[in-house]
């Protein structure tokens, strides 16, 4: 090395240096994330809202089938024990719970009451607002800064959680396959409920691995780059992404902070609970597949929930979770009973719950200034 040519830091080992390192830059980050919203031309986003209107429209149109034919088994609805209920509600509470833990780990805030009617409030809108994962997160953005947190630190939260609530349900379905490969009949709410502990168990150790250790990501995307390149050998290769999977990783942790540990379990449970739901409004139905099955055909609706062109996944989810059911050996009556059971408590109740959030964080923080940038 010349004395000309600067000398270079080796990249940190441990999770401590790595956390201290990333946050150094963490403020730059935030900067380029506000910069980027705020530059976005007038005319092109009136632009794209109406192109995302014009496809959400069509896209209703074409689904609006399944949804009414979903909805018209409100009437079966009576067939389900009050007690099968009062189970689904009590999950979806503690899924919420667990959803409002991980967002005060990433917001480094204390405040219970802001995070869960913002997220609520949030959370409605994207179920009703075309391109609503965006519209949602901007309304809790807001909603934040008008209770006193810093737009930088609800713009990094934010995203930090929205990206690891994104990794652990990607990688659920991996953890279904060896149980699909070994068999066995899992049919009982006691064996579903070892599943969901071994689960938990299993994602937390892995999320653990890769928050930590380097390899474990870096090979993870190896071999996602790997498998992706050779099923499209005709277009351009993909490169990169062990690295962009590092720096995501780094984002969260420099995020997080020394409670990565709490942010992962809240994260693993905010999942597991909602999947415990589904498993729930089958066994109520009086069908109960092996919960891997299950698993996987959750994993399927929510992925559908993220598809863009309409609010909250609207009539692609309620298809494809009642033709996957039906796959995994559901009858087609039980499977669309248990479909809009499951959808009455993620999509539908969230509703006057999000227009409850927002009129009582309205009360509390009605007249209170927007928080500074820092």
């Amino acid at each position: 090395m010349t004395a000309s040519e600067p000398e270079t830091a080796p990249p940190p080992r441990r999770l401590g240096d790595r956390l201290e390192q990333a946050l150094e830059h963490r403020a730059d980050v935030e900067g380029e994330i506000e910069r980027g919203a705020a530059e976005q031309p007038p005319r092109r986003a009136l632009v794209r809202t109406i192109v995302q209107l014009a496809i959400c429209g069509v896209s209703l149109y074409l689904v609006a089938p399944s949804v009414l034919e979903l909805l018209a088994s409100w009437r079966d609805l009576d067939e389900v024990a009050p007690a099968w209920l009062l189970a689904m509600t009590l999950l979806q509470a503690a899924a919420l719970v667990c959803l409002w833990a991980l967002q005060r780990v990433a917001l480094h805030t204390r405040d219970w009451y802001a995070v869960a009617t913002s997220q609520l409030a949030g959370g409605a809108i994207s179920k009703v607002a075309p391109g609503g994962g965006a519209v949602g997160a901007a309304l809790q953005y807001r909603m934040l800064t008008q209770a006193g947190l810093a737009r930088g630190s609800a713009v990094a939260g934010l995203t930090a959680s929205n990206l690891l609530t994104l990794a652990i349900v990607l990688a659920l379905p991996v953890l279904a396959l060896p149980a699909l490969v070994r068999g066995g009949v899992d049919r009982t709410l006691v064996e579903a409920t070892v599943v969901g502990l071994a689960l938990f168990g299993v994602l937390f150790a892995g999320g653990a691995a890769m928050l930590v250790a380097d390899r474990p990501l870096a090979w993870v995307g190896r071999t996602i780059q790997g498998v992706r390149n050779r099923l499209r050998r005709g277009s351009e290769p993909l490169t990169g992404l062990p690295a962009r999977l590092l720096r995501e990783r780094d984002r969260i942790v420099a995020t997080v902070g020394p409670r990565w540990k709490a942010a992962l379990a809240a994260g693993i449970g905010r999942w597991l609970f909602d999947y415990g739901s589904l498993y729930v409004a089958l066994t109520a139905v009086g069908t109960a597949p092996r919960p891997a099955l299950i698993l996987l055909a959750f994993c399927a609706a929510q992925l559908l929930a993220q598809i863009p062109v309409t609010p909250g996944g609207l009539g692609f989810v309620e298809a494809g979770l009642t033709a996957t059911l039906a796959l995994c050996g559901v009858p087609a009556g039980e499977a669309v009973l248990a479909t809009f059971a499951y959808r009455l408590f993620t999509y539908w109740l969230p509703l006057p719950l999000g227009l409850a959030g927002a009129v009582l964080h309205r009360r509390r923080y009605a007249g209170v200034s927007p928080a500074p940038a820092r």
